[in-house]
């Protein structure tokens, strides 16, 4: 528990308000208090602005891009505001912010694909709205990368992770709800993917998107090229913690995990545990 609720890194701010730190997971939560909001003053913006597939076909394009603004007001509603910013906060003190908007942005295009796809193949029967997909999606990546971590009553995160998944599938066999189902599986594997692109859930190699990291000869001839262990050393000393963890992000993002070695692979998760520190 005390791994799980300790004190947390708050990631690098976009700007302040006053003592108000605008990260990427803040800015998405707010938009989310802001949708609440306008909902609650003007109830038909729910159905206005909502992702419905076929009233797209119809010509009501911008509901590609508002259905995250529908947050109807609810305690639930708020919860899953507090969790998306609470977890969201993680894992960008891991990603840092930059990696953490364009991870946002992918999962509202992986929900939004998945939606349309399954809407234009069984029509009526999804639709999209609101964060609470965003904040379900963000909290399974999170106890994927970090399924030992304990919450309350000492349970381990990948318990949690996988009883919440089987009652949201097994609530949606039984009440047949066989689109939204298909969406769940079809965003929960794009933004896998997407994660893993980030550097994310590197223990799961079956996902896609980790790269192979190239022959063991290419492998060689890049060890060839690089500079001494001391001269690495000594640039490294003149490089911030932020610094180094994008560089390290970055060569995954374009090489695979497996490209990463293991003094490097160490050094990643040694950076990543002093900024969970703060």
């Amino acid at each position: 528990m005390s791994g799980l609720f300790g004190s947390r890194a708050q990631g690098e701010a976009w700007f302040r308000i006053g003592r108000v730190q605008f990260t990427s997971t803040l800015l998405v939560v707010a938009l989310g208090a802001v949708g609440m909001v306008l909902c609650a003053f003007m109830p038909s913006l729910a159905m206005a602005l909502s992702f419905q597939p076929q009233a797209v076909l119809s010509g009501e394009v911008w509901r590609l891009v508002t259905w995250p603004l529908v947050n109807l007001i609810s305690f639930w509603s708020l919860l899953n505001l507090v969790l998306l910013w609470y977890f969201g906060t993680m894992l960008e003190s891991t990603l840092g912010r930059n990696r953490m908007l364009r991870f946002y942005l992918e999962m509202w295009g992986a929900l939004t694909i998945a939606t349309a796809l399954v809407g234009f193949v069984l029509p009526m029967s999804t639709a999209l709205w609101g964060l609470r997909d965003i904040q379900f999606l963000v909290l399974l990546i999170w106890i994927a990368d970090n399924p030992t971590r304990r919450f309350i009553l000492n349970i381990p995160a990948w318990a949690l992770g996988a009883f919440l998944l089987g009652l949201q599938v097994l609530t949606m066999v039984a009440t047949r709800q066989w689109g939204p189902l298909v969406t769940l599986v079809l965003a929960l594997f794009f933004v896998a993917v997407a994660a893993r692109r980030h550097g994310l859930l590197s223990s799961l190699t079956f996902i896609p998107g980790g790269g192979s990291g190239g022959s063991p000869s290419k492998a060689r001839a890049k060890a060839k090229a690089k500079p001494s262990a001391r001269a690495q050393r000594q640039q490294q000393r003149h490089m911030s913690d932020e610094d180094r963890i994008d560089q390290l992000l970055d060569k995954i993002s374009a090489q695979g995990i497996h490209s990463l070695t293991k003094a490097e692979r160490a050094e990643l998760e040694k950076l990543r545990k002093r900024r969970r520190s703060g």
